[in-house]
């Protein structure tokens, strides 16, 4: 089958999902943050428009997805070395299912990300999850293991892990690091099986006296660019993207700092990236070929705040929350800040490490690390909707499937609904 077939089936395959209001990854059916709903809810509090809460085994920082009837959220439980994959009723919240394995061997990470920090991806007929050094699995939506890979080494940072499974068509990618194991993979998502891998240098893991911090917890991003299909990364020291079919290196800019926690972006043919400590940003235009920094690059920052979650792009602009709890908007032609607002909510955290999302109408939710949602408006001119607190501490995205939104908070997990 011709690599464009292939491909256009991955898009029909998200078209689909799309009509059924799932949020079947992470950052959602496109990989941004962006969904076609309009009139979540704007209005909510620990008790009110809560349709479910139930409690959890323990804290954890990855997002719920949600496919049909069913929720799905990765869950460690150190004591006992589980990596769990659980299976709730999405209009009740009752646990249908669990799945996972045991693993025991000791695991690098930093007591602000729990195991299974990474997010589950579902194409309705299977969910694969990745539980950082104890491997890959696959399960169906009943529960039954499908395949697994275990063979694919160590994940080892002083940080841990947090990258997720992007499906698109027959495959699935993953960002297997940071770390000195640091490979970008394509698998088939029906066999496990690799279909090809680009080994980055990876590097330092944050353990030495000299704390070489380095290391790439972004996510890959499908786009089609002209007449081909581009997977955007973002790796210490630049933006790049591959062909999804073949793993071959399409172009590189150089413009980040060694270390990058969110996810690339893309809109009108250009490409977003930004750094995360003692950051720096990008914007290059996409579809090049080899070493595009001088020939393609449109604008470089070369220190911006610390930022962990990702943003969204919406006509022309780029929304962001950074480390410290301040929303951020620039002009996507210059690079140059618009404003920036601190949003500040009754919890005890002003910290933000969560990614934003943007609904259809052009508002953005996020939700800090007190419990405080904000609703501002993607808008150049700053306006602040709604704070609404659940008063539990929360690291992890918010999704929204069909009117609801899902909060994994250290506790519980909440759906919220009119």
């Amino acid at each position: 089958m011709k690599t464009s077939t292939l491909v256009a089936l991955g898009l029909f395959s998200f078209l689909t999902a799309l009509q059924a209001d799932n949020w079947p990854m992470w950052r959602g059916i496109q990989g941004d943050g962006t969904t076609a709903e309009s009139g979540l809810p704007q209005k909510w509090s620990a008790t009110e428009n809560v349709l479910w809460k139930i409690p959890l085994p323990g804290p954890g920082n990855s997002t719920p997805v949600v496919w049909g009837d069913k929720v799905f959220v990765t869950q460690a439980v150190e004591k006992t070395g589980q990596r769990l994959l659980l299976c709730l009723d999405r209009k009740t919240g009752k646990q249908l299912w669990e799945a996972g394995t045991i693993y025991r061997e000791p695991e690098l990470t930093h007591a602000t990300n729990p195991y299974c920090a990474a997010s589950p991806a579902t194409d309705g007929e299977r969910v694969i999850v990745s539980f950082a050094s104890a491997g890959i699995f696959c399960y169906d939506l009943q529960g039954k293991e499908l395949w697994k890979r275990t063979d694919l080494g160590k994940q080892h940072h002083i940080w841990g892990n947090g990258t997720s499974p992007v499906l698109a068509g027959d495959r699935f990618f993953l960002n297997f690091g940071p770390g000195e194991k640091t490979t970008l993979y394509a698998f088939d998502k029906t066999t496990g099986k690799t279909l090809w891998q680009h080994d980055e240098p990876g590097g330092a893991s944050g353990e030495s006296k000299e704390k070489k911090w380095l290391g790439s917890w972004a996510d890959p991003l499908f786009r089609k660019v002209g007449d081909r299909y581009e997977l955007f990364m973002s790796y210490p020291g630049r933006a790049c993207a591959f062909d999804p079919m073949t793993g071959k290196q399409w172009w590189t800019c150089e413009g980040l700092n060694p270390l990058v926690y969110n996810s690339p972006l893309y809109a009108d043919g250009h490409v977003v990236a930004f750094g995360g400590f003692n950051g720096q940003g990008l914007m290059v235009k996409a579809g090049g070929d080899g070493d595009v920094t001088k020939t393609h690059r449109v604008w470089h920052l070369p220190k911006v705040s610390q930022r962990i979650g990702s943003g969204v792009l919406h006509e022309g602009h780029h929304y962001i929350l950074t480390d410290g709890g301040i929303a951020e908007c620039r002009d996507l032609k210059t690079g140059g800040m618009v404003w920036n607002e601190r949003l500040k909510g009754p919890g005890p955290r002003g910290q933000n490490w969560s990614s934003l999302v943007l609904t259809a109408e052009g508002l953005c939710y996020a939700v800090n690390q007190g419990g405080d949602a904000f609703i501002f408006r993607a808008s150049p001119t700053f306006e602040l909707l709604a704070t609404n607190s659940i008063g539990e501490k929360v690291i992890g995205s918010m999704a929204v499937s069909d009117g609801q939104i899902f909060i994994r908070s250290y506790e519980h997990l909440w759906c919220i609904g009119k």
